[in-house]
């Protein structure tokens, strides 16, 4: 099952905006979601019944959001009541076609609607695939034993000191921070 990093983007019944990492299934014309119960994407797009699928290379928003770190700029969607990142290379804007629920994880599988190209994709660099699975590790860090968490931080740094530039370097930081962070108050972190 292939799984790709995207930016969610969904709105409130009151019109709040929320932006959240998010892996992705593809499956012919659908997209499939399986946000955490209870998640604030969920209750959204249970709500609203769309979300926007962001494509993105800025990693400082994948760590921004598992660190606290989550306005973005935004623009208005073109076609559904919510909003897409002002940045993203490209979006795609969708609609709910079938909730399956489940204990811990629903699966929502979503039609797509109006997409659009912003931007050209450059291309990825070995930085940008750090800071994302950095950004999944500080997602995890109640769940993980802490040499678990320093072996692949250590591993990751390779890729940053041989690859990052500025916004890599500050998305690192912060994710790095997280885990300081949590370490010193393992009861009171939420990075999520």
């Amino acid at each position: 099952m292939m799984i790709f990093e995207t930016i969610v983007t969904t709105l409130s019944a009151t019109g709040v905006p929320h932006i959240a990492p998010m892996g992705v299934r593809y499956e012919g014309d659908l997209v499939v979601l399986m946000p955490f119960k209870p998640s604030t994407t969920l209750e959204n797009i249970l709500g609203s019944g769309c979300a926007v699928l962001n494509l993105t290379t800025d990693t400082r928003i994948f760590a921004g959001c598992v660190t606290g770190r989550r306005d973005w700029p935004l623009v208005a969607a073109e076609t559904i009541r919510c909003a897409r990142l002002a940045s993203s290379l490209g979006h795609i804007e969708l609609l709910l076609a079938e909730v399956r629920d489940d204990p811990a994880r629903p699966v929502l599988k979503m039609a797509r609607g109006y997409a659009a190209r912003h931007a050209d994709f450059a291309g990825f660099n070995r930085a940008q695939a750090a800071i994302i699975e950095g950004a999944v590790l500080v997602s995890r860090l109640h769940m993980l034993p802490a040499a678990k968490i320093d072996s692949e931080i250590a591993y990751l740094q390779i890729a940053i000191d041989k690859t990052a530039g500025p916004a890599e370097l500050e998305a690192w930081q912060w994710l790095r921070d997280a885990v300081d962070h949590f370490r010193a108050h393992p009861r009171r972190s939420n990075v999520s």
